[in-house]
């Protein structure tokens, strides 16, 4: 899960290391050298992760407090911010979600429809669709789908996140905690996000190299929802965990499908 750490840390003298981390994840480590304090990310996952990073003290300027966020390649260690050491203390929030920042999107690619050869679900919601897929969300299809109808993948990749412990759904807020869902790095970075999925429904593990078309997950009812579907949406990584859904089009039997309408149905080619 994303989540924001803080830490309060008295620096004492001479060369110090702190460290954060968040889930197996990614680690925040301070390093005190003489007069200066150098912040890193250190990523412990193969896949990029971004990070955005805020600290505050006393007596501390403008420039201090600003937030960073960037991407850090897989299983690397990367500098978030250089401050001068002294102060009476630090305290910093980050939090994070896997992809990256600069994603070079191939608009051209034709995602498959995420459903098996031969079915055809009703779109509920399209791109832009007032009820819910607006801002960030924009670029974004709901498939009206039965509870355990079978999810393929629509390019393939590398699972980077999942959840299928969940079993609630509504439509407050609240219940946003509560999604399954399953996170498909692709190789340019992006990511395809399959949302509501059923308990238990992820067929496939962390780490797994997926194929176009492969039966990946079970759909469901879960989290932020009023009945049950399939949300998919293609992604680049934005600050403080959230992401940022980005233009795609699908291939269906009948030709591609630059913008999926509410109420159309399409066949998988």
């Amino acid at each position: 899960m994303r989540l924001i750490c803080l830490l309060m840390l008295i620096l004492l003298p001479g060369l110090l290391i702190a460290e954060r981390c968040s889930g197996g994840w990614v680690c925040v480590v301070m390093e005190e050298h003489g007069d200066r304090v150098e912040v890193y990310a250190e990523n412990l996952k193969h896949w990029p992760l971004t990070i955005s990073l805020r600290m505050s003290g006393r007596s501390w300027n403008r420039g201090d407090r600003a937030t960073v966020t960037k991407t850090i390649p897989g299983n690397s260690k990367l500098l978030l911010k250089d401050l001068p050491s002294g102060k009476p203390d630090y305290r910093y929030w980050f939090d994070w979600t896997a992809g990256s920042l600069d994603v070079d999107h191939d608009d051209q690619y034709d995602y498959r429809l995420p459903y098996e050869k031969g079915q055809t679900y009703t779109v509920l919601q399209g791109f832009g669709s007032s009820f819910s897929h607006t801002g960030l969300e924009r670029y974004t299809v709901d498939f009206n789908m039965k509870v355990g109808t079978a999810v393929n993948a629509a390019r393939s990749g590398v699972v980077v996140m999942l959840e299928e412990d969940n079993s609630k759904g509504c439509w407050e807020n609240s219940c946003s905690k509560y999604a399954n869902y399953l996170v498909i790095l692709h190789d340019d970075g992006s990511t395809g996000e399959y949302y509501h999925l059923a308990k238990n429904g992820v067929l496939v593990e962390m780490g797994e190299v997926v194929t176009r078309g492969q039966l990946i997950a079970r759909s469901g009812n879960t989290g932020h929802t009023t009945m049950p579907h399939l949300h998919f949406g293609v992604y680049k990584a934005s600050s403080w965990g959230r992401t940022r859904s980005l233009k795609f089009r699908f291939m269906s039997r009948d030709g591609r499908i630059a913008r999926p309408r509410p109420g159309r149905h399409y066949y998988v080619e």
